[in-house]
């Protein structure tokens, strides 16, 4: 499994506009659902779930970067949403600082071992100084389908 299979390419976003976590939550979920990777009925019921799993511990880990995610019932495969803040999101990130760049991942509820793969693969990017770096400085899409690529590609130095 690859970033480039996880991630839908409609669904980056370079310049979000909500500067909260509920907001980039609903607007990630909105990318996602305007690229054909999610159901549209299952909006507002996705969005309560990520909200849900956020009570138990937030997903902004810090260094700027947030993983908000979720496995429902309903969803046939696993995808991903890639937001970009330039302001910053408020996100009660473990560090107290405000986060940049977030990847939403929502997984089918019948295959956990799927979504912690991508997990592992989302983590084992934003893990490195250089990607998050590179990440913060993409404005297009393009920008980022580059660079998901060089990581899959493991082009990226630590």
């Amino acid at each position: 499994m690859k970033l480039l299979d996880i991630v839908a390419r409609d669904a980056i976003i370079t310049d979000l506009q909500s500067t909260d976590r509920l907001g980039v939550i609903s607007e990630l979920i909105d990318a996602l659902i305007g690229s054909g990777a999610l159901p549209a009925d299952l909006r507002d019921q996705t969005i309560e779930a990520v909200i849900e799993r956020e009570k138990y511990g937030t997903t902004g880990f810090g260094k700027g970067i947030a993983v908000p995610h979720v496995k429902r019932e309903g969803v046939d495969h696993l995808s991903a949403a890639v937001g970009l803040s330039q302001r910053g999101i408020e996100f009660e990130a473990l560090d107290c600082q405000p986060v940049y760049s977030v990847f939403l991942l929502i997984s089918p509820l019948d295959q956990p071992e799927q979504h912690l793969q991508a997990m592992e693969i989302i983590f084992e990017s934003l893990g490195k100084d250089t990607f998050r770096r590179f990440l913060r400085q993409a404005t297009t899409q393009q920008d980022v389908v580059t660079l998901l690529n060089d990581a899959d590609e493991q082009q990226l130095p630590s």
